[in-house]
């Protein structure tokens, strides 16, 4: 019985993210008369008076070797979403590789803190929720960040905060526990994008724009697994973020 309430708890959060995050999003693409982008004053708060000092701190009295290792962990436990998802696009190939590879990791990896799996050529890939609904017909509707949760995202792509939280061992565990570890999930991750931010920060006349249209850039070359379609591809950077859907190919 308890279970089940949890469960139902942990839904009804998930809804209440993904409605928030909707909303959220209207705000974050809006315009301010030049059709430019608004950015959102709290996310550049946010990460420039705590995220990237703390991230900073870390990485500077954690070692190198440490750090991969408490990526490789975070990567591995959120694995079986990227199964999932693989399997739900049809790659029923890439699907059974994946599985190997969190089996291998899993057990000779110690619970993932080594990479054992990509030296035997078993790669890690990226799938989830948002690349398995543009695969079945769904646009991608607005562009919006979510501070600390996601990061860059779009309304298509929040979903994905269903499957991985339910797929996540974390999930099911005590916030005595539950709470420190994903702190630590969140300055890890926060930390491996230290170098990146600060080369757009320097680079970019608007990062907030930049990172958009990146982030948009990148979304398209995962869908498509790197084969971008030569018709279409101009649209891109269009404003309503409108995509050309690859069609589902059982492989």
């Amino acid at each position: 019985m308890g279970s089940r309430k949890s469960f139902i708890s942990i839904l009804r959060l998930i809804i209440l993210l993904v409605a928030v995050s909707s909303l959220y999003g209207c705000a974050t693409t809006g315009t301010n008369g030049n059709n430019s982008v608004t950015p959102d004053p709290y996310e550049h708060t946010l990460d420039r008076a705590i995220m990237k000092p703390v991230a900073q701190t870390y990485v500077d009295i954690t070692p190198g070797i440490i750090r991969t290792g408490v990526t490789n962990f975070f990567d591995n436990l959120h694995y079986p979403n990227v199964i999932l998802n693989t399997f739900l696009q049809g790659k029923l190939k890439q699907g059974v590789q994946d599985t190997s590879r969190f089996i291998f990791n899993s057990t000779l990896g110690v619970g993932g803190i080594l990479d054992i799996a990509t030296g035997i050529g078993l790669p890690r890939h990226d799938e989830d929720l948002g690349q398995t609904l543009a695969v079945w017909g769904f646009k991608s509707g607005a562009y919006l960040y979510l501070p600390i949760v996601k990061g860059p995202s779009t309304v298509r792509d929040t979903t994905d905060l269903a499957t991985r939280t339910l797929l996540d061992p974390l999930t099911y565990l005590s916030g005595i526990v539950l709470w420190p570890v994903e702190a630590l999930n969140v300055i890890n991750k926060r930390a491996n994008l230290l170098n990146d931010t600060s080369l757009r920060d320097e680079a970019a006349v608007d990062p907030y724009s930049f990172t958009r249209e990146a982030y948009i850039q990148r979304r398209k070359y995962l869908i498509y697994d790197g084969k971008l379609p030569t018709e279409g591809i101009d649209d891109i950077f269009n404003d309503n973020n409108s995509e050309d859907q690859p069609k589902l190919i059982i492989k």
